[in-house]
């Protein structure tokens, strides 16, 4: 860690355990960490990785690309796609970490900013735990730094009663810092990031010191621009951000891909007793959300009014795994029409009254007429 004057000290060691017994083993996780699920890749990725890196950086911003869109090395190990779209939003991601801008990801919800914060984070740092989430509550200390009271009022203010934000941590070590819905954040306390984007430093003024940012240092902020009542970037807040909107996926291939890698990973995760979903029924979910987002068939010949929500990728992913739960729990293990309707009835229809106007003309003009799709017109009706 880098400072003018002084640094705090953190400590990883853990605990004795009572009577000295070892500590019992780790429970599976049911959500790893990027860098603990996708460790070998990172490894692998290292190993073949001969091109320049950053100062600080796990990996050079080619073999960033790759760990995020897939690609077979030389030696024939082969990276699965994190991120599936266009190349270059990712490129222009990875260039901006590399600089002294920050990186600001921003689009409806459910296009995968968190999904590629973590990613990028994990890809860089090799650790993409620095995270603080936005919220109307999040404080300055949350960004800042905050205080142990018991030590503040026994011995006064010190680097030692000090308690580091994940913001400062990351400043120390030279790592990502993660900043989810940035715009949730009250403005007073978002203008607190601009000292730390500009001079990358953080005071201390209790101390007379400051922390200053190692290299290898930088920020990914993520927002969304559908939530009602957020709180608008200040300009001066703003300059101090590269911005790469990411898009709902241009075709419903790309869409229907990302659907099925993340529902067959989830599956895994959760050891869920039910068969992999047939491509077919993850492309009718598919369809339904394209068409209803779009306000218009697949064919172009039918124009549809749109729900509230946004029916993004993340809840079609939703959609097919909670199929696969009741038909694994409550069913024989195969994906029926019926596991399928309960969640997407949940998912289109937010608003009672508007949502189900929209979806009951959706069923009676286009799924009851669609060819093969009888089955999804029979389960919904069943539930209306």
């Amino acid at each position: 860690m880098a400072t003018t004057k002084s640094k705090p000290q953190h400590s990883n060691s853990q605990p004795p355990t009572p009577d000295s017994q070892p500590p019992s083993p780790t429970p599976s996780l049911l959500r790893e960490h990027a860098e603990q699920q996708f460790a070998h890749e990172l490894e692998e990725l290292a190993k073949a990785d001969t091109r320049q890196r950053p100062p600080n950086w796990k990996l050079s911003p080619w073999a960033v690309s790759i760990y995020l869109l897939g690609s077979k090395l030389d030696n024939g190990f082969e990276v699965i796609p994190k991120y599936i779209g266009n190349r270059r939003l990712m490129e222009v991601a990875i260039a901006t970490l590399a600089t002294d801008r920050a990186l600001l990801l921003y689009g409806v919800p459910g296009t995968a900013k968190s999904w590629v914060s973590e990613h990028l984070a994990a890809a860089v740092s090799g650790d993409s735990t620095r995270l603080i989430q936005g919220t109307a509550g999040t404080s300055e200390e949350a960004i800042r730094y905050g205080w142990n009271y018991a030590r503040l009022l026994a011995d006064g203010p010190s680097m030692e009663a000090l308690v580091a934000s994940p913001m400062m941590r990351a400043m120390a070590d030279g790592k990502i810092a993660r900043v989810e819905e940035l715009t949730r954040i009250p403005s007073d306390v978002q203008d607190t990031l601009i000292t730390v984007l500009s001079e990358k430093i953080l005071p201390i003024p209790e101390l007379n010191t400051e922390v200053q940012a190692t290299k290898g240092f930088n920020v990914i902020a993520t927002a969304n621009n559908r939530d009602r009542g957020v709180n608008e970037l200040s300009s001066a807040l703003k300059r101090r951000f590269n911005t790469v909107i990411l898009p709902v996926p241009n075709t419903i291939e790309e869409e229907v891909s990302i659907v099925q890698q993340r529902v067959t990973s989830l599956g895994r995760a959760l050891e869920l007793p039910a068969e992999v979903p047939a491509l077919e029924e993850i492309q009718r979910v598919v369809t339904i959300f394209r068409e209803l987002r779009s306000g218009v068939t697949i064919d172009g010949k039918t124009k549809l009014k749109s729900p509230t929500g946004t029916l993004s990728p993340a809840e079609a992913i939703s959609v097919v795994s909670s199929g696969m739960s009741l038909s694994a729990h409550f069913g024989d293990g195969s994906l029926t029409a019926s596991d399928l309707m309960s969640g997407l009835v949940g998912a289109v229809v937010k608003d009672p009254v508007q949502d189900q106007v929209v979806w009951k003309e959706y069923l009676e003009t286009v799924v009851k007429e669609r060819d093969g799709w009888k089955d999804l017109y029979r389960a919904s009706r069943a539930m209306l």
